[in-house]
């Protein structure tokens, strides 16, 4: 039985993120997304598309716009988008309506680059549960499945939660 590979869309996000310390601040840089599935060692077939490289309080209507083209347009019917925690819920709303597609959104509250990051363990739950689920929309976060269109960021408790 053929496995069918996953289109991962990289938006950017705090998963992306990296520390400039002459600058003092974080900035989203290269997707690190590829990197993180090859040394987890994921032998399940994915191509990566990075289409932009944004903190999710940037992403405009047009962004999204373009997330929900660049999927719909792809052969693949299992997607798996990597995305900043503060607006994963409005992108979430906009996806909702492609039919016949399983999506999961996923990201981190550290960046992937930090050895303590949630990433990886995202990343892992979005792959696994782009491939159980049904078609629809789905957001991983804090070991949790949560419907795409039932979920919350409880940013005083650092986490996602159902609504």
């Amino acid at each position: 039985m053929s496995q069918p590979p996953i289109l991962v869309v990289t938006t950017g996000g705090t998963i992306d993120k990296q520390y400039f310390d002459a600058l003092s601040e974080y900035q989203i840089a290269e997707s690190v997304i590829e990197k993180l599935l090859k040394v987890s060692r994921v032998t399940h077939p994915f191509r990566v598309v990075e289409l932009m490289r944004k903190d999710s309080l940037e992403l405009t209507d047009e962004d999204r716009a373009l997330v929900k083209a660049t999927i719909t347009a792809a052969p693949e019917t299992h997607v798996v988008v990597t995305h900043g925690t503060d607006t994963m819920t409005e992108t979430a709303k906009v996806l909702a309506d492609i039919a016949g597609k399983t999506i999961v959104l996923t990201g981190a509250l550290a960046p992937a680059r930090f050895a303590e990051s949630d990433a990886p363990f995202n990343l892992g739950m979005a792959f696994a549960c782009c491939q159980a689920a049904q078609p629809g929309v789905w957001i991983t976060m804090n070991g949790s499945v949560f419907d795409g269109l039932k979920v919350r960021k409880d940013r005083a408790a650092g986490k996602f939660s159902e609504i």
